[in-house]
């Protein structure tokens, strides 16, 4: 039987960088696919990363007031694509809004006064995990608000988003989509993570029994609350790291920022992977 190539301690003594290891590898004949891609990723997202630390700052010196929302069904992604966005980012003007359930106070205010106060300054960037919209989805699929409410919404929020827009408000709005098969396994990789096991909950466990309701919900707020001020843009999010990658080049694309020009890799988002909403028979949530 033929043994398998591999690297051995000499190889990495005599590699003294990456390329010169990728060479060794490459004569060794061993597949390494999965390392090319890593490679591939980090490197790209390394660039992108330059890139938002350029617009954060061009953002900050035009007093602009940028909005980011990040949605989808649970374990889609939201949060490792928020870390991705502002891990180099300067956290004196930028913020990360993930609220808890509302308080008895806030369940007695106008729905959208608590998001109201968590929008962003002049000058700074505002990331929600989660947002109003738990109210297009989330809430009356859990029954956590009653018809009447629901509609209530439905029909105000999209004129509250264009009173932001006419304000000078940028606001973004990213829809993942996953397959309920990819959401199954990464309910299993939770589970399994000590380090990940306090992002499940009760409201995910249920995630995979009511896959239908939120299909119906989710369909309901693309057809009501897409406009041509905000619209929304879906992530097709079953590979992770292709969403991290396309959404910041997303954002990016949409501001001439200074020294955008010089960028060191393309700032147009993959269309197989970001677009803007359409109606189709062909989803994978």
């Amino acid at each position: 039987m033929e043994e398998t190539p591999k690297l051995t301690a000499e190889d990495f003594e005599k590699a003294s960088s990456n390329e010169e290891l990728l060479q060794i590898i490459k004569q060794k004949n061993i597949n390494i696919d999965k390392v090319k891609k890593r490679l591939f990723y980090d490197e790209e997202l390394r660039k992108l990363q330059i890139e938002l630390v350029k617009l954060q700052q061009w953002i900050s010196k035009n007093k602009k007031r940028v909005i980011i929302i990040f949605e989808g069904r649970d374990a889609a992604g939201k949060g490792g694509n928020i870390r991705r966005f502002t891990e180099h980012l300067n956290p004196r003007s930028m913020r990360l809004v993930a609220l808890t359930k509302p308080t008895e106070v806030e369940r007695g205010q106008w729905y959208f006064r608590r998001y109201i106060r968590k929008l962003p300054n002049p000058g700074e960037i505002v990331f929600f995990d989660r947002s109003w919209y738990n109210r297009a989805v989330v809430e009356p699929v859990m029954g956590f608000c009653n018809d009447v409410q629901y509609e209530q919404f439905m029909v105000q929020v999209s004129e509250f988003e264009h009173m932001l827009y006419e304000d000078g408000a940028v606001l973004i709005k990213f829809w993942f989509s996953i397959s309920k098969s990819e959401q199954l396994a990464r309910f299993n990789s939770r589970l399994a993570t000590p380090l990940k096991r306090w992002k499940f909950s009760p409201v995910d466990k249920r995630g995979q029994e009511l896959w239908d309701a939120y299909s119906h919900y989710k369909e309901q707020m693309f057809s009501r609350t897409h406009t041509s001020y905000s619209p929304w843009i879906t992530v097709k999010a079953n590979d992770k790291k292709m969403a991290r990658l396309e959404c910041i080049r997303y954002v990016l694309s949409q501001f001439d920022y200074d020294g955008k020009k010089e960028s060191l890799t393309t700032l147009f988002p993959d269309p197989n992977i970001i677009t803007r909403y359409y109606r189709s028979s062909n989803q994978i949530d």
